[in-house]
């Protein structure tokens, strides 16, 4: 009795890839970009459908079936939301590749951007996170000198950045992307996640 032969398995896609091999092959890929939609605006690799990093979960019907005709790439500013997505979406078995070093190594390599026309300039997230986080530091500090207990305010800044590197996360940057600059407005999700299905 012989022992059937298993169906080949495809090798799944690499887990990144780098600008220029992304670049060489763009027109093979469903960009997923992953930032706020104010980051999105500032400037994204052409053709990405901006799908915030905590829209994913939402988006899996239309990212399944985009996968189902092609290659997705996840890209964010430097890749640790990227990195995250892709986690989500092998979660539930969505096959994902990041790109590495995201749009700021994208940009750096000479790789072209897309604007919209009049479209604000928004700062990225790390920006933003690092303009909050200073902030909190200095009033900690400058209202410290009046009330003592005020320097905690510094102390718990400085003891949540050591943690957000040690675990690679960022709840700084979570509460900033519900801000409204850095939230899409349904009507703009509803249009990407459609015209993603259509792609």
């Amino acid at each position: 009795m012989t022992t059937p032969t298993p169906a080949p398995v495809s090798a799944p896609g690499p887990a990144a890839v780098l600008p220029a091999q992304a670049a060489a092959r763009l027109g093979h890929y469903a960009v997923i970009d992953v930032r706020t939609p104010g980051e999105y605006a500032s400037g994204h690799v052409p053709g990405a459908y901006n799908v915030p990093l905590d829209q994913i979960r939402a988006a899996l019907p239309a990212l399944r079936a985009a996968a189902t005709r092609g290659d997705l790439l996840i890209v964010c500013a430097a890749g640790n939301r990227s990195a995250t997505a892709r986690g989500e979406l092998a979660a539930a078995g969505v096959a994902a590749a990041t790109l590495t070093g995201g749009t700021t190594a994208w940009a750096e390599q000479g790789h072209a951007l897309d604007r919209p026309e009049n479209a604000s300039r928004v700062w990225g997230m790390e920006r933003q996170v690092r303009l909050a986080a200073g902030s909190l530091v200095v009033l900690g500090l400058a209202v410290g000198t009046r009330y003592r207990g005020a320097r905690g305010l510094s102390a718990a800044i400085g003891g949540g950045l050591v943690f957000s590197a040690l675990t690679n996360t960022c709840g700084m940057a979570a509460v900033l992307a519900r801000l409204p600059h850095n939230r899409p407005r349904p009507a703009d999700l509803d249009a990407t996640l459609a015209a993603l299905r259509q792609r």
